[in-house]
């Protein structure tokens, strides 16, 4: 097996490399075609969907020259030699010659395969045992040997795009070529070989992704929070906690903490950092020394100036903020958590005040992250589907007074009771939907057992005629529940492939039914 520790940059010796890629996703697919430019020799492996997407990309990278496999067949274990191109079962042998197994010298996982996958699992079976990396490794370990651009790392259970967005809107402010790339969309693998070199990266990160990465050192980097997720691929709070806290290791500058959320704080006590690392804090509240928060209204820090001990500088206010979710409302807490997070980062490297002020001005969120749908006889219609566990929905119903919630989808293993009970004086009606809508009623009854709940039921998944009716039903049912002066919110807290595409197919659907109800088609 060929050693890797000389892989550290782009121009290493790669050529020759055998790399098995498991999972042709997005980044599956871009770390193939990413390594076979390097001149690796690349296999790639996954169960096959059918979808014409991928056997386009299947057929790109044939022709580039990777050994490609789709179908359950080919990741039921360790891959046999031989194997399929493509698609397309090759000979491999006769019945009577003994199958060998694919010989391998360093796997790239995509974020959504678990440890416990069986091709992952005899990676770590083999003897020795074979390296598996994340994209995100791979993505480190193909810089430019001189001058590579600085990453700033966020990760967390909720805010982490709306962080890196925030990051890259300040960096660009402040006149650097930047991009967010990683889990918001971008793969970071384009990033770092993108002909036109970035100043800045901002890396939104999963836990996923952390699990199977080892080198990667930040600039700066965040945990932004921590709360029960994913827990049927860790297997355990504790163990997601300790893929988040990676992030941390060796980061350069500054390893910024939640205050609100003391788990953030010793991870960063425990984290190896590099030598003069820094760890700041942000929080919602009046900043202490070496932190970046809220005073009356004005976002202060207390980190990154040299009479920190006595004073603060202005980065901006919230009336800077207040445009960012398409609404004329203060802004709500967990955006201006968000906020001040990405501030604290984007000062570590050198921004100044001014441009995170003319940053915040300009910044506006993604879709489906407690946007405005429409307004409508003293009723606020709001989309939050990327809600898509408890912690997310909670920062939501947290920013109204008087809610009609829309929630249901798949829990994945998260508990409800907590955020049932800590949000349960404001709610004036439940509308549930999707494959874990019980659990959440057997909550309800425990906890606001007087709120009105209507049970719409579930529809078969990607039939978008039959979402459509039940999303239809939906929207009726909150109507009916709802009076002025309320907001319904569509905030699941639960993932949406259930029934959905993806969570912005869930709150495209609820949009187009609200929009069918109130007669606002175009609006808000």
């Amino acid at each position: 097996m060929r050693p890797l520790d000389d892989l550290t940059h782009r121009d290493a010796d790669w050529a020759g490399l055998r790399v098995l890629v498991a999972g042709l996703g997005v980044t599956g697919f871009a770390a193939a075609d990413a390594l076979i430019q390097h001149g690796a020799v690349v296999t790639v492996v996954d169960r096959g969907n059918d979808s014409e997407k991928q056997a386009t990309q299947a057929g790109i990278l044939g022709i580039l020259g990777a050994d490609v496999r789709l179908g359950p067949e080919h990741v039921a274990g360790w891959p046999q030699a031989g194997g399929g191109h493509s698609g397309d079962a090759r000979d491999t042998g006769s019945p009577d010659e003994p199958v060998s197994r694919l010989q391998v010298d360093l796997v790239v996982t995509s974020p959504g395969w678990s440890p416990d996958h069986p091709v992952l699992r005899a990676a770590r079976e083999q003897q020795p045992p074979i390296p598996v990396w994340s994209e995100v490794e791979l993505a480190w370990r193909l810089r430019p040997r001189i001058g590579a651009a600085p990453w700033l790392a966020v990760t967390g259970t909720n805010g982490k795009t709306t962080t890196v967005q925030l990051v890259e809107t300040m960096l660009r402010t402040a006149g650097l070529r930047a991009i967010a790339v990683g889990n918001v969309g971008t793969p970071i693998l384009d990033a770092v070989q993108h002909p036109e070199p970035y100043d800045v990266i901002a890396v939104e990160l999963s836990s996923f992704q952390l699990h199977h990465t080892f080198t990667m050192s930040p600039l700066a980097s965040v945990v932004l929070n921590v709360a029960p997720d994913h827990l049927d691929w860790h297997g355990s709070l504790d163990a997601y906690a300790d893929a988040k806290a990676r992030v941390y290791e060796r980061t350069q500058v500054a390893c910024v903490y939640n205050v609100q959320d003391p788990r953030t704080e010793r991870m960063v006590e425990q984290a190896e950092v590099e030598e003069g690392c820094r760890a700041v804090g942000f929080t919602i509240g009046t900043p202490g020394l070496s932190m970046v928060g809220l005073v009356d209204d004005v976002l202060a820090d207390r980190a990154f100036i040299e009479e920190r001990a006595t004073s603060a500088a202005e980065l901006g206010t919230l009336e800077d903020l207040r445009h960012a979710s398409g609404g004329d409302a203060t802004p709500p807490p967990h955006l201006v958590a968000d906020a001040l997070a990405a501030a604290a980062l984007v000062r570590a490297i050198g921004v100044p005040a001014a441009a995170v002020r003319d940053g915040l001005r300009a910044f506006r969120t993604d879709a489906h992250r407690t946007t405005i749908v429409a307004e409508k006889d003293g009723v606020t219609w709001v989309d939050d589907s990327k809600a898509t566990n408890p912690h997310a929905a909670q920062a939501a119903l947290l920013a109204y007074p008087e809610i009609v919630w829309v929630a249901g989808g798949q829990l994945k293993g998260a508990e409800i009771d907590g955020l049932v009970a800590s949000v349960a004086g404001r709610l004036r009606g439940v509308v549930l939907l999707g494959a874990d809508r019980a659990q959440i009623a057997d909550a309800l009854a425990r906890h606001a057992p007087d709120v009105p709940v209507h049970d719409a039921g579930v529809a078969d998944h990607g039939d978008m005629d039959a979402l459509g009716r039940l999303m239809d039903e939906v929207v009726a049912a909150a109507a009916a529940l709802a009076r002025p002066g309320h907001v319904v919110l569509l905030s699941p807290a639960a993932a949406s492939l259930d029934m959905f595409p993806s969570y912005g197919s869930r709150g495209d659907v609820f949009a187009d039914a609200v929009h069918r109800r109130l007669g606002t088609q175009g609006a808000p």
